[in-house]
């Protein structure tokens, strides 16, 4: 095994198949030493686990595990970009957040904070990111959240 997967062991993560696109894109591209990891959602086997709009239907709470889940679906995409091997990830350089929220919602970081946070237990300071969040007034598969990331490896 290696550091980042024992990593992922101790805090209960098991990464299944890579989630497919649901549309006509790659879910990661690698140029150099980057990889762009497209959008990812917060589904499990195809169902998304929160569904809802901010200040609506969903709590910050609610939020930040569904964030949680999108970001285990980026170590997922990244997990096959690096062949298996999580150890090849330099840093997460930076997330990208797009919350389904009403217009009057201003709790933005802490909903992201769910990936965040997860970056940082997974790769330890190469998991500390530069980041974007923004509100949305709808997801694919009405989720709360979507992640894009940009990660080097080596």
């Amino acid at each position: 095994m290696t550091r980042v997967s024992d990593r992922l062991g101790q805090l209960g993560i098991t990464l299944s198949s890579p989630p497919r696109p649901v549309a006509n894109y790659v879910p990661w591209v690698k140029t150099g030493n980057l990889v762009f990891v497209s959008g990812q959602l917060p589904v499990v086997d195809g169902t998304a686990t929160v569904a809802g709009i901010l200040g609506a239907s969903v709590s910050v709470e609610q939020a930040q595990a569904a964030a949680r889940q999108a970001g285990i679906n980026v170590i997922t995409q990244l997990n096959d970009a690096c062949g298996g091997d999580l150890d090849r990830v330099v840093r997460v350089v930076k997330l990208g957040g797009f919350v389904a929220a009403t217009a009057d919602f201003t709790q933005y970081p802490q909903v992201m904070n769910g990936a965040s946070d997860l970056m940082v237990e997974v790769f330890g300071e190469a998991g500390r990111h530069a980041r974007t969040t923004v509100g949305v007034p709808s997801l694919p598969l009405n989720v709360c959240i979507e992640i894009d990331a940009i990660v080097e490896v080596r």
